[in-house]
């Protein structure tokens, strides 16, 4: 053998010593971490590293969100405490989450660049202009959270359904459940709003048009009138195939639209044979990640 096919041998023996070892290192490493399972330091960083990993919006989105995959399902988690101490629940949770929490999560670590950042962003979306309050959360998916993050996503269930576009009359007493529900007096007006769906029916016919990223609004029917009472994301699959990745019990799923719908379907059943008036799967309607993203600065929060 001449020497320089010696140099060669001892590096490509070199070369697969190298790559076991790099299989065993990875055989005994420890599982990587969700989301769910860091420290706000840790997640902190991890919300660095994407922002410099995937510039692709979209995909950042699809990633943070399966990075949650299950996450255990809690509802009622969060509040404004310490701001406010109507009750003593927290700004954020990376530990549990509920529909709502989970999106609102998602889509603000997707859109920061670092811990800081995402704080403040997750009021941002939480909040009407930003401002901490109960009585300027966005309480209703419909007539508060779309509208008041037009900045970042937009409703085109009717465009998308077109001549099967469904619709239905939404009436919100704000001052009412406030009070009510929070304790808290204000003097708002009662809103009525005109809002457009996609019946379940028609829903096949319109996913191939989302894209990751895009947001769900799940609308129901309970008697006789409907609501929004779930959302999630959009998600594609290897296959091209469009998900819904949503936090519902006991935790972060990733799911076809047939298999959630065959929840509900179950769901119904099981109410019916208990003699329950449970709510009925209506349809879906669907918001657009718009594609500028420009965020509003939030106003001040006001002094007491």
């Amino acid at each position: 053998m001449t020497f320089p096919h010696k140099i060669a041998s001892f590096a490509l023996a070199a070369l697969l010593a190298a790559a076991a070892a790099a299989q065993a290192a990875a055989a005994t490493a420890p599982p990587q971490k969700q989301l769910f399972q860091m420290t706000p330091a840790e997640a902190g960083a991890y919300i660095t590293r994407m922002r410099l990993a995937e510039p692709d919006l979209r995909k950042r989105i699809a990633a943070i969100g399966r990075r949650n995959l299950g996450q255990p399902y809690a509802l009622n988690l969060l509040g404004e405490f310490p701001y406010q101490i109507h009750d003593a629940l927290p700004l954020f949770s990376l530990a549990q989450s509920d529909c709502v929490v989970f999106a609102e999560h998602t889509y603000a670590m997707a859109l920061s660049r670092n811990w800081e950042e995402f704080f403040w962003m997750l009021q941002r979306i939480r909040y009407k202009d930003g401002v901490i309050g109960v009585a300027s959360r966005n309480h209703y998916t419909e007539q508060d959270w779309n509208q008041n993050n037009a900045w970042l996503l937009t409703d085109v269930s009717r465009q998308l359904a077109g001549d099967f576009a469904a619709s239905y009359q939404l009436t919100v007493d704000r001052q009412r459940f406030l009070r009510t529900q929070h304790h808290t007096e204000v003097s708002l007006p009662v809103q009525v709003s005109t809002e457009y769906y996609v019946p379940k029916e028609r829903v096949d016919g319109v996913l191939a048009q989302l894209e990751q990223g895009d947001m769900v609004n799940v609308v129901s029917l309970r008697d006789g009138a409907y609501l929004t009472t779930h959302v999630g994301l959009i998600v594609t699959a290897s296959d091209g195939k469009r998900m819904f990745l949503n936090s519902a019990e006991p935790q972060v799923r990733e799911e076809s639209f047939e298999q959630f719908a065959a929840r509900a379907a179950e769901r119904e059943q099981q109410n019916a044979r208990a003699g329950r008036n449970g709510r009925k799967l209506a349809g879906f309607k669907f918001l657009r990640l718009n594609d500028a993203i420009v965020v509003p600065p939030a106003l001040p929060q006001p002094r007491p």
